[in-house]
């Protein structure tokens, strides 16, 4: 587990912090982990590598991950769908001209329609033209000065957009659940007890994220398909009186 692919991955994701994971360096990093964190071994046996969740850079992203905020993922792809169908074209310079009042009368709050146009101002004004080059810190501090864009929202995207290796999402419910369950906790873990956690996981915490994620992922299938067989069962029964 301790090859030289693996050396060479710990070493560029401690000197350059705006490296972007593969498919390869993903699973190197999670074997690596697997190797140092037993928790984390028992998903790598289960699961193998996550998968490389990703989205594209660019002003759509940072839009819908923005309307995600404080909402579940399907009423937040139910808006951006529907802000798809009514602006064309789905460019910066196009919600700007449609303005705040037009999106809210496409069913966005007062609040997030100001953060959209705040983010589209952004693009349009090209403070993000060179975030793909900017380390982890200053790419943060970058999305963060947008209001609307607060540290969730920018690890989010420093994470699934950018792909970078060493991005610990603050404030996520699904984490600090399969944390509870994988070290048999009595209570789920508080965000600072949570980010305590992810500092032994560093410099590959957004690998770790993405391995709990595929456990937390597992489990809730797992859940579903026994609720179904306890349902098939119940009803075979009642057939067969």
């Amino acid at each position: 587990m301790h090859g030289s692919g693996v050396v060479e991955l710990k070493k560029n994701a401690i000197t350059y912090s705006h490296i972007s994971l593969t498919k390869q360096s993903l699973a190197t990093a999670a074997e690596l982990l697997a190797a140092r964190d037993r928790c984390l071994a028992s998903i790598y046996r289960l699961h193998g590598p996550p998968p490389m969740w990703g989205r594209p850079t660019g002003f759509r992203t940072l839009l819908r991950i923005v309307l995600e905020q404080q909402v579940s993922l399907v009423s937040a792809r139910s808006m951006f769908e529907r802000l798809r169908s009514n602006i064309d074209p789905f460019e910066p310079q196009r919600f700007i001209e449609c303005g705040e009042t037009y999106l809210r009368s496409l069913g966005v709050t007062r609040q997030k329609a100001h953060y959209a146009i705040q983010v589209a101002q952004s693009f349009l004004n090209g403070n993000l033209k060179s975030i793909g080059r900017m380390n982890d810190e200053v790419a943060h501090a970058t999305l963060t000065q947008i209001k609307g864009v607060g540290p969730w929202t920018a690890n989010i995207y420093l994470l699934m957009a950018l792909r970078r290796p060493d991005i610990w999402p603050d404030g996520d419910i699904a984490l600090a659940t399969a944390v509870k369950k994988l070290h048999k906790l009595d209570h789920r873990p508080s965000f600072v007890e949570l980010a305590r956690i992810a500092e032994r996981w560093r410099p590959y915490r957004s690998v770790a994220a993405r391995m709990l994620w595929q456990y937390y992922l597992a489990e809730r299938q797992l859940k579903v398909a026994e609720r179904g067989s306890i349902l098939t069962r119940k009803f075979t029964r009642r057939l067969a009186r």
